[in-house]
């Protein structure tokens, strides 16, 4: 009797094992199909990628053959070609024919004859020429601008003439004739305001008038002389000579703000040293 039923627990626990044990075996099927699923892509990509190097290598051989000049062309070239996947040839999409059909009528004509259209009378006088009377007064004005123009080329003087007229200026200035050096000095910077001693004839021109005792009119001189050329040579002393003839006219503030302006915006020159010394004799 204990024998039988342990045979038959025996018999009715056999069914459950074999439960369990399809339980337990069926993830493990199911992962190994997966994972044979994956093996065959990448199957089939290393084939893909097998069959691109190939042809990168078919390309690569083409292009060094070419490259090397007649000498290689003569030569054939082993160039592997193989037929596409039947994959690839399903992916390409059915294209459309159509045909064009020539156009056989001919262009339309375009009209191209232009009517001609007589100006009114009051166009055309526009492009009348002037009457002779003008014509002839028109051409009196240039040969009167011609002439002007050649006079004023003959005007030109020679360099060393102008020297000439610039030290004989200054001689009679040495000389006595004040009055007709500084006459002479200021034509020559009136007529030459570009030579390179016309801020000179001013600034001599203007001491002969200091020595006339015209202050005023050597105030205007030399004051043309500090604006005319800022870059000159003479213009320092030019400024030391107006800020004196302030000082005759009775004009000391002015004369303060030139010997001012000469200190502060030429330090270290022989006028910034005058300016000084002339500012400390000043009145405070």
């Amino acid at each position: 009797m204990p024998a039988r039923s342990v045979i038959f627990r025996l018999l009715a626990a056999a069914p459950l094992c074999a439960l369990c044990a399809c339980a337990t075996t069926a993830p493990a099927e199911a992962e190994l199909g997966a994972l044979r699923a994956e093996l065959r892509t990448l199957r089939a990509s290393q084939e893909r990628l097998k069959e691109r190097v190939e042809r990168l290598e078919a390309h690569d051989t083409v292009a060094r053959a070419a490259s090397k000049g007649d000498s290689a062309s003569s030569r054939s070239v082993p160039v592997k070609v193989e037929a596409a996947p039947d994959a690839l040839l399903s992916d390409t999409p059915d294209l459309a024919v159509v045909k064009l059909k020539p156009r056989r009528d001919p262009a339309p004509k375009l009209p191209t004859a232009v009517a001609v259209v007589e100006p009114d009378d009051e166009q055309m006088e526009m492009f009348i020429s002037p009457v002779a009377e003008d014509a002839s007064s028109v051409s009196a004005g240039a040969a009167t601008m011609v002439a002007a123009k050649d006079d004023s080329a003959g005007e030109e003087k020679d360099p060393d003439l102008l020297e000439l007229e610039f030290d004989q200026g200054v001689s009679m200035l040495r000389t006595g004739n004040v009055e007709g050096g500084v006459e002479r000095l200021a034509r020559f910077a009136q007529e030459n305001p570009r030579h390179p001693r016309a801020d000179n004839a001013l600034y001599f021109s203007g001491l002969g008038q200091i020595g006339l005792n015209d202050f005023k009119q050597a105030a205007k001189t030399f004051q043309r002389l500090i604006d005319s050329y800022p870059a000159g040579d003479a213009m320092l002393d030019g400024m030391l000579r107006l800020a004196e003839c302030r000082m005759r006219l009775n004009q000391a503030a002015d004369a303060k703000v030139l010997y001012t302006r000469v200190v502060t915006q030429f330090p270290g020159t022989a006028a910034a040293t005058q300016a000084e010394q002339r500012l400390a004799a000043l009145p405070q």
